[in-house]
């Protein structure tokens, strides 16, 4: 069973949420929360697999309320999904680096959204290719001298490739059958960089992909909506 909390500030959505969810067998509502703090709250308490966080929220938005959930240890393993009706670049980007593994419009279609809650509760990371194309475009229309390739030292060569692969939104089977590896090896490379690259998920592994240089923009922008 997947625990799910919701954040969102309108009680209808919420409300809504809840309905949508409950038609799944393998989908359970553990907590709501109306504003951000409420959220760090409620999930500090449950210990939820996943969190539908609304980003614009009154007080402690969803963003930074992300932010303190994601640098709390004890909450590692809760992932975060953001939901909002403003398709925006500023929060799109702001969401991925306060650590969250998703962001899906509320306009999305509830199978969407209950596979997407299964998707990064399986530790993979959501990321269309929209939503991608916007946060590739924040990292290169940024300050010059954004890249940082001292933060690939701690990568062997192979490690680079993999994430590379990451970083054009291949899975682990396609990153292993065009490097010529196991998929189980593929898996294991990026558990590794997780931890060198000190990355929460594979949606931070793109963001620094991106930033070091180990690919860049115009091609392989597509990102399925599995990693």
């Amino acid at each position: 069973m997947i625990r799910v909390v919701l954040a969102d500030d309108q009680a209808l959505v919420r409300s809504g949420l809840r309905a949508l969810l409950s038609n799944s067998d393998d989908l359970e509502v553990v907590g709501e929360a109306r504003d951000g703090r409420d959220a760090v709250a409620v999930v500090t308490r449950t210990r939820p697999d996943v969190v539908l966080m609304d980003v614009r929220m009154p007080g402690v938005d969803g963003i930074a309320a992300t932010r303190q959930i994601t640098a709390d240890p004890r909450l590692s393993a809760v992932a975060i999904i953001m939901l909002t009706t403003f398709d925006e670049d500023d929060h799109i980007f702001a969401a991925i680096r306060a650590g969250a593994s998703g962001y899906l419009l509320k306009d999305a279609e509830p199978d969407d959204l209950r596979d997407a809650i299964r998707v990064v509760a399986a530790g993979d990371a959501l990321l269309s290719a929209s939503v991608t194309r916007k946060v590739m475009e924040g990292i290169v229309s940024g300050p010059a001298g954004v890249a940082d390739h001292a933060r690939l030292n701690e990568l062997t060569e192979r490690e680079r490739e993999v994430l590379a692969g990451v970083g054009r939104g291949l899975s682990n089977e396609e990153i292993a059958a065009e490097i010529h590896i196991s998929p189980a090896t593929a898996r294991t490379y990026v558990s590794r960089m997780l931890t060198k690259l000190g990355a929460r998920d594979r949606a931070q592994l793109v963001v620094i992909a991106y930033e070091t240089g180990v690919v860049t923009p115009g091609r392989h922008l597509e990102i399925p909506g599995r990693p």
